[in-house]
């Protein structure tokens, strides 16, 4: 297939604001490509408006001068895919004349369509419109399948590109046949949000005593498999940190099991027992530097999988029996099993004493949901927070000037996948050395700048705390924060997993 198709269809969806009219534009694209065997999960991550290599070693600067365009479309997505792979495997001595080289080829073959096209593919700025929960969509419109079929393979196979030629060839028998495998991750279940405790004991509406009230750490968020002497250890975007947290792996490998699969956190402790700050737990993930000697202790609080036995579908009370009998008390997450709203309040308040975020509060009925955010997972942080993205950083004046300070801040437009709102502004919560994290980070990710302001690549999530939600004709959303300020950098969180504009404005 040309890459030029791929183009015009990812103008197609970017023209129109119909969630229809876009699954039908992306269907049309994958049935002409279903027949393509070299390169149908590459057209599905290009019209998804991602690359299928982590890293290429290009940026924004590398892109900034291109060679003169071609006159006539020739690329297939299957040269422009190889063509990247050889890219992200340059390294060492000569790979920056070689990846130079790699680029002029690559983008002097492309015509004056596709040549933004491609570099806005490689530093994620392709404004389409076209979310993951949309292709999934068109592939179950072109396979004739449930979505919900194609939604369950994706989240345990842990992308979407596994799943596409399963569902074209063998429909909701093979998709079926994806399943929860040891050493492969799986997309986590994550948590809607509440103000209060009753507010999620209410939001999830369970019987009386069903609801289960656990700590909610600071760590990283870490999935756990082990076979045999085997063993893997994830963070929630699924990066492999193995040999990062060599505690955690000898840990796993002295339960008595010989298969599973754990979710959970794992926590710098003081001297005190108290939790440290995030950022030093976070350094060994290599996330912002820092002391790789930092020592961490995992605490779990889901099975998903033991000893042959998937627990995906399992009740919540099934799968806290079995994680009690595989994992000792001294890291398992506290938890408090109750139906009355005042002791959890108490709960979560000597949660938060001890110096914890708050709580989540669980429906004991409910499966594993693997990759949603539902109502069965309730999180209650006594401090309003929101996870947003910067869109912009301002240089700093007097004693900051030369850094990169004040950061305009974006909520997330479900409407517009791939879209922003802007929320307002903060230089507040700044540290010295947040300030040249961000100065640098902020510089990786430009993409215009002029005198006062740097644009950036809606990539960086930010965890903001604030007092309040006004109203405000300042700024396109209707509202802005009151005294927003910085509590930390989430490069363990994606653009797509920010808070979203609506959440924002029903804080009003």
């Amino acid at each position: 297939m040309l890459l030029l198709d791929v183009v015009q269809v990812s103008a197609a969806v970017a023209a129109t604001r119909s969630r229809k009219a876009k699954v039908t534009a992306i269907a049309d694209l994958l049935r002409r490509a279903r027949e393509d065997t070299a390169s149908l999960e590459t057209v599905v991550a290009y019209v998804g408006g991602s690359l299928r290599q982590r890293r290429t070693g290009l940026g924004y600067r590398g892109l900034s001068h291109l060679p003169e365009p071609a006159a006539a479309a020739t690329l297939t997505v299957e040269t422009v895919d190889a063509a990247f792979e050889s890219l992200a495997a340059l390294s060492g001595p000569g790979s920056q004349a070689a990846r130079s080289a790699a680029v002029a080829a690559l983008f002097g073959a492309a015509t004056h369509v596709e040549q933004p096209w491609l570099r806005a593919l490689v530093t994620g700025e392709v404004r389409q419109g076209a979310s993951d929960a949309l292709v999934q969509e068109a592939v179950a419109v072109v396979a004739d399948v449930p979505v919900a079929a194609v939604r369950r393979a994706a989240m345990l196979a842990g992308s979407t590109l596994p799943v596409v030629r399963p569902a074209f060839e063998g429909g909701v028998e093979a998709l079926a046949t994806i399943r929860l495998e040891v050493g492969r991750p799986v997309l986590p279940m994550l948590a809607s949000s509440a103000t209060t405790v009753a507010e999620a004991l209410a939001k999830i509406a369970v019987e009386a005593g069903a609801a289960s009230i656990d700590t909610k750490l600071d760590g990283i968020r870490i999935q756990v498999h082990r076979q045999d002497d085997d063993v893997l250890v994830v963070t929630r975007s699924l990066d492999d940190i193995t040999d990062r947290l060599p505690e955690v792996v000898a840990l796993a490998r002295s339960l008595d099991a010989e298969s599973f699969v754990l979710d959970g956190e794992a926590l710098a402790l003081g001297p005190d027992g108290r939790p440290r700050p995030f950022q030093e737990t976070s350094s060994r993930t290599g996330t912002h530097g820092g002391d790789s000697d930092v020592a961490v202790t995992p605490y779990f609080f889901d099975v998903l999988h033991l000893d042959g036995r998937d627990l995906l579908d399992s009740p919540g009370h099934e799968r806290d029996a079995a994680l009690e009998a595989l994992v000792p008390v001294e890291h398992r997450v506290a938890r408090l099993i109750t139906s009355d709203p005042a002791a959890a309040e108490a709960f979560a308040s000597e949660a938060v004493r001890a110096g914890h975020e708050g709580v989540v509060v669980k429906d004991r009925s409910a499966p594993y949901a693997a990759g949603r955010r539902g109502a069965a997972w309730v999180k209650v942080k006594p401090v309003h927070t929101l996870d947003l993205v910067v869109l912009a950083v301002e240089w700093g004046s007097g004693r900051r000037k030369g850094w990169l300070s004040n950061i305009h801040l974006g909520a997330r437009d479900p409407e517009r996948p791939g879209e922003f709102v802007m929320l307002g502004k903060t230089f507040k919560g700044m540290t010295d050395e947040i300030l040249a994290w961000q100065t640098e980070r902020f510089q990786e990710l430009e993409t215009s700048r002029n005198d006062w302001v740097v644009s950036v690549r809606p990539e960086q999530v930010v965890e903001i705390a604030f007092d309040g939600v006004q109203r405000s004709t300042r700024y396109p959303g209707g509202v802005a924060l009151r005294f927003a300020r910085v509590i930390r950098y989430r490069d363990d969180k994606r653009a797509d997993e920010a808070d979203t504009i609506e959440s924002v404005r029903s804080l009003l």
